[in-house]
């Protein structure tokens, strides 16, 4: 993904914006402050997850399995809940059963019905990436009191709400 590095001035906001009158420069800047925000932490996981030799795709199906009280569920119930293609997740959990990560079960009376299962080697990688994962975490957010912490959830849901704007 390409990342601007170096955000737009004010002066260069306002010469945007008298070419293109509907430039909110306020809300431009915003916008750009956010996304490189969400774009660094988002690389800044990477890196970490890279050195726990996971990459965040295989790492969010493994907690969305552990989330399950069976530790288990079907390749199209994980696909919904992490927002991708079931082609996407069919690779993920190809890469994650290749590492002996997961393990996929097949119905013997519908071989179409598989069902996944978080590994004892899936839990212990879970196991060694959790806790440094809550410590960087609390880490990152420490500045942050819980009232801001609210008040930034709130902003964000309510951002959220508008992404619709870009449909």
């Amino acid at each position: 993904m390409l990342q601007v590095k170096e955000l737009p001035t004010p002066d260069i906001l306002r010469r945007f914006a008298q070419r293109y009158p509907d430039a909110d420069t306020s809300a431009v800047s915003t916008l750009l402050v956010l996304l490189r925000a969400a774009t660094e932490l988002s690389q800044a996981l990477d890196t970490f997850l890279l050195r726990h030799g996971l990459l965040q795709g295989r790492w969010w199906v493994l907690i969305l399995l552990f989330r399950e009280e069976s530790l288990q569920s079907s390749p199209s119930e994980l696909a919904g809940k992490a927002g991708v293609t079931r082609a996407t997740m069919t690779g993920l959990l190809d890469g994650l059963e290749r590492d002996g990560l997961v393990q996929r079960s097949f119905e013997a009376a519908d071989r179409r019905r598989v069902t996944v299962r978080l590994t004892d080697a899936g839990q212990a990688a879970l196991d060694q990436v959790m806790p440094d994962y809550y410590r960087r975490v609390r880490a990152l957010m420490v500045e942050l009191d819980e009232p801001q912490r609210e008040q930034l959830q709130t902003l964000l849901g309510v951002l959220r709400k508008g992404t619709q704007a870009f449909a």
